[in-house]
């Protein structure tokens, strides 16, 4: 708790202030999180399409690397 009190200060808020912000941030970064993986998905097939070898991290065995 200490943490959480020394990052409100940081910032200048309130306690009550930084955990409502917080929490509306952790709502900002869901909704971004699931806008990209959409955009990603939409895209995949022409990625797929310009770099047949790519291997999608996925899909690579253990250890294996990107060129």
């Amino acid at each position: 708790m200490e943490g959480v009190r020394t990052a409100a200060a940081a910032e200048g808020k309130s306690l009550k202030q930084y955990m409502h912000d917080l929490g509306v941030r952790e709502m900002h970064r869901k909704r971004f999180v699931a806008g990209a993986s959409s955009w990603a998905e939409r895209l995949r097939a022409e990625f797929d399409e310009a770099f047949p070898d790519e291997v999608p991290p996925s899909q690579r065995g253990q250890g294996a690397t990107a060129a």
